[in-house]
Formats: C-alpha cells, sequence, structure tokens
C-alpha cells in the first residue's frame, strides 16, 4: 500500500513548475496596533483560534483573535497591496471575553459573513452588518448557547435547509466532580430545517473533541463529520471518530486510531481529487492519504511528521496545534504549516517547539524550512492561517499564542510562481458555495479545492481559493457546485482573484 501512495505522489507532483529559491517571511510587529494575547489558567490551555475573513467587503481579509480570559480582538486589514501589513483595531460590543475561537460563515445568506464564537460558557452567533459591525443573533436564530468548554466547531448546508448545520464541539465536562480526567462532554449538532434552530441533537460518545471537520471526503455528494479528540482528558476507550449526517451515527467501520488530537487540515496532495487529512497531536502529527474507501498512514519517508522540534536541544516530543496547508511559494505543490508550543508547562513535552514550515518538493516528500523562512517561533502556537493580506498573490501567516503576542508575518519570497484565487458564488442559500469543489487544469494536471467551514484548531478562513501555478501563465477552472452541478472549464490568465458566478 505505501508504495502505492509514494506513487500516487510522484504522479501528482509531475508537471510542476520550478520551485523559488526558497520561501521567506518577514515578521511585522507592528502590523498591529498593540500586542494581543491569547490568555488565561487551565481552561484556555487549549483554544487561541483566530478567524480571517473579509467582514467590511473591500476585498482584504480582516482578523477576529480569541482572547481567552482577555476580550477577544477584530482587526480591520488597512494593508496597501504588496506592502507591509496595517491593521486598526474595531470596537466590539457586548461580553467578548471566555472566547476560545471563531469561524466565519454567512449564518442568513445575506451576503455579509457572520461569526460562530465558541466560547467557555454560552457560545454566541453574531450576524454580521458590513462594515465590521455585528449584533447579537443566537436568541433570534434560536440556537441554546449552552454553557459548555467549547473547543471545536464546523458547519455545511444539507439539502433543502435555509439555514446551514452547526456541529460545535466540546471540551470538558466542568461540572463532573470526578473529571476532569474521562469526563470529556458531549458534542451538539444543530440542523437548520426552519427559520430558527431547533433543539441539539447530541452526537456522542464524545472524547474531548478539540477539531472538527464536514467534508465530502470520498466525492460522493454526502458529507460527513470528521471528529479529532484529545487522548490527554478521554485517556482511554476514546478514537478518531467519523459520522454520518443522515442518520447521524458515528461510524463502526471507521478505524479506531487514538492519538493526542488537536487539528484537522484537509487538501488533495496527490492530485488524484480527493483530500488528504492532517492531523496534528502530542508526538506524532498523523498525515492520512485518502484511498477513496478509507485513509492509510503516510510513510514517515513523506516527511510530514514533525515529531520532535528541530532547532535547540530538547528532544522531547513537540505538540502540534494548528495544521494549514497552502502553496507559499505558488510552485504549484502545496505546502505546510504547523503552529507548535506546549500545552503550558507540560513536561513530558518540549518546552521550545518551533512552528514548522514544510515545503513540499517534486517528488511529493515534505522538507522542514521553517528556520530558514524566519517563522521558527517557539511561542506557545495555536490558532493559525495562511491568507493572502496585502493582494500580491503571496499567502502571508498568522499565528495566535498563547500568552504571547499574535503574529502577523509577511511573505516577501522572492522568485515565487504564477498564482490565482478563485472565488465561487451563487444566489440563495448558501452564497459562498459551502461545500463546492474548485478545480484547476494546469500543465498537465487537475487539482481540486473543497469549500469547508471548520477543521484547524479553534479557527478558520473564509475567502478565495488559492492555487499556485508555478510557471504556467494562464489555467482552466471550473466548480462543481454544491448538489453536484458540473461548471464549464473556463480560460483564466494567472496572477488575478476571479469571481465565478453559478448560472
Amino acid at each position: 500500500m505505501r508504495a502505492a501512495v509514494c506513487a500516487l505522489l510522484l504522479a501528482g507532483a509531475a508537471g510542476a513548475g520550478p520551485a523559488a529559491a526558497g520561501p521567506a517571511f518577514l515578521a511585522e510587529p507592528g502590523a498591529l496596533p498593540a500586542p494581543h494575547e491569547y490568555t488565561g489558567g487551565w481552561e484556555h490551555f487549549v483554544g487561541g483560534g483566530v478567524a480571517v475573513f473579509d467582514c467590511d467587503g473591500d476585498a482584504r481579509p480582516d482578523l477576529f483573535a480569541a482572547g481567552g480570559e482577555s476580550p477577544a480582538a477584530l482587526y480591520r486589514n488597512r494593508s496597501a497591496p504588496g506592502g507591509a501589513l496595517a491593521f486598526d483595531p474595531v470596537p466590539l460590543a457586548g461580553d467578548l471575553t471566555g472566547v476560545t475561537g471563531a469561524y466565519p460563515l454567512d449564518l442568513d445568506s445575506d451576503g455579509v459573513m457572520d461569526l460562530a464564537v465558541l466560547r467557555v460558557g454560552p457560545n454566541r452567533l453574531l450576524r454580521g452588518l458590513g462594515d465590521c459591525a455585528f449584533e447579537e443573533a443566537t436568541a433570534a436564530l434560536g440556537l441554546d448557547p449552552g454553557a459548555a468548554w467549547t473547543t471545536a466547531f464546523t458547519a455545511t448546508w444539507e439539502p433543502g435547509a435555509p439555514l446551514p448545520t452547526l456541529f460545535f464541539g466540546n471540551y470538558v465536562d466542568r461540572t463532573n466532580p470526578d473529571g476532569p480526567f474521562e469526563a470529556c462532554d458531549a458534542n451538539l449538532l444543530f440542523r437548520g430545517t426552519a427559520p430558527r434552530y431547533a433543539a441539539p441533537e447530541r452526537v456522542e460518545p464524545g472524547w474531548c473533541t478539540l477539531s472538527a471537520l464536514f467534508s465530502d471526503w470520498a466525492r460522493q455528494g454526502r458529507p460527513e463529520l470528521r471528529l479529532s479528540n484529545d487522548r490527554q482528558y478521554y485517556v482511554r476507550g476514546g478514537h478518531e471518530q467519523m459520522f454520518t449526517l443522515t442518520p447521524l451515527a458515528e461510524r463502526a467501520d471507521w478505524p479506531k486510531v487514538s492519538l493526542w488530537g488537536m487539528g484537522i487540515a484537509s487538501r488533495d496532495i496527490t492530485g488524484d481529487g480527493l483530500p488528504e487529512v492532517m492531523m496534528t497531536s502530542m508526538g506524532d502529527q498523523l498525515l492520512q492519504i485518502n484511498t477513496g474507501t478509507g485513509f492509510t498512514a503516510a510513510p514517515y519517508a513523506q516527511g510530514t511528521y514533525a515529531q520532535r522540534p528541530y532547532l535547540g536541544d530538547d528532544g522531547r516530543p513537540s505538540t502540534g496545534w494548528t495544521p494549514v496547508f497552502g502553496d507559499v511559494d505558488n510552485d504549484g505543490r502545496d505546502d505546510l504549516f504547523i503552529a507548535k508550543g506546549n500545552v503550558d508547562q507540560m513536561p513530558s513535552n518540549a518546552s521550545h517547539d518551533p512552528d514548522n514550515l514544510l515545503m513540499q518538493g517534486a517528488d511529493g516528500r515534505f522538507t522542514e524550512a521553517g528556520a530558514a523562512a524566519g517563522v521558527a517561533s517557539t511561542a506557545r502556537g495555536r490558532g493559525a492561517a495562511l491568507v493572502d493580506l496585502n493582494a500580491d498573490g503571496l499567502l502571508d501567516l498568522v499565528v495566535s499564542n498563547r500568552r504571547a503576542p499574535l503574529m502577523l508575518s509577511r511573505n516577501v519570497t522572492e522568485g515565487a510562481g504564477h498564482w490565482l484565487e478563485i472565488v465561487p458564488r451563487q444566489s440563495g442559500v448558501n452564497p459562498d458555495a459551502v461545500g463546492a469543489w474548485v478545480e484547476i487544469r494546469a500543465g498537465g494536471r487537475v487539482r481540486a479545492q473543497e469549500i469547508t467551514v471548520g477543521g484547524g484548531h479553534a479557527g478558520g478562513v473564509a475567502g478565495p481559493v488559492h492555487f499556485g501555478l508555478g510557471a504556467q501563465t494562464e489555467a482552466e477552472v471550473r466548480v462543481i457546485w454544491p448538489g453536484g452541478a458540473v461548471g464549464p472549464w473556463q480560460a483564466v490568465a494567472a496572477d488575478q482573484r476571479r469571481v465565478i458566478t453559478r448560472p
């Protein structure tokens, strides 16, 4: 099986353009008017997500950062095209302390991004009003906010539903007198079958979920719910989980893999159109290759396990949090960033644990470039995003840290390849086409990305789908829309953002 996987990787990498001299990022601590930190005690050992989305309609990504015991913060993007990163603070109304993370999505399909805010305590739905203003919408939408310790979120649109289906993943049940070990809370699913949400469905057993993702991983038109769970607190009996939506049931045939799961990311890296899954953990970071009927662990030689620090003399295991795929040098091959950092002062794991930047080579293998690229921070990393913040076609880096400042780094890679950003749009419900697949054909191969809400660790990105093109100066693009309608191939010149509207 592993030989076949390596063959797939080699085939998927064929035809890619030449790589740049090497990735390079420039830290810009002055991009924010004042430092922002994710703070707090044991209830904020986890969490610390960042949401990246356009909240004012100017086509520049803005930032919402969880604060833990400190207030959450919203920043409006003022970066000039191709220039230094610059953000202004935006006041937020209401109590936004206790926030573990947030995810952007257009809940009411009005064309303005909203926020699902995760908290230690009642969760909140914030309706976007434009110009980076928000109003409370939790009660208006009928969502039971609960009072749990929420650490994971994902959403999808089910056929015919006017509202998205929302999943909230809860961690340890703080009210259990026998906890915290083996006291994992139940997770909750809310279906949008009416103008208001119905009572939640319990997703059990709960194994202390830290990341969740709805994905049509087999590309059969049926998204399923994947959960990554933290063995630190379920201790025994738990495992990674996969649930069907109709009926809502755990798949009994799913392999019972147990790990200290922190984050999830998905991306097709073999070129077969099916998304692989990256799961972060304490110790090994586990890349699973999609076989179409399930997943198999990537071979160690592929270079993605990143199980120990690559700098310094601390040989204890690493702690991975948010994994993010993205083509940082636009060579046509997706790379992988992993935010790393000790939970707090856990003696079994490395204290000085640099973030990873794993660059994918032409043979499908990944090589560490974090130190050379300038992103080897040893702060306690949590949330992260790779996103073009200054409209130059290069993916910049946002990293949220526990008890250390939020970091913004501008991508200044020289000799990077060409690129495209695709923005699918459809009328009516789900205007951002969550659940669609964007396919691009260039250099003799086809690559695909699914539009999802969820994954990461306590935060995510809503925005254009980014592809590196290497030496290719144009590509053909098509969208396979939610529900399965296949759009036509369209020729698109490189180095632009293109909106594709569903007929």
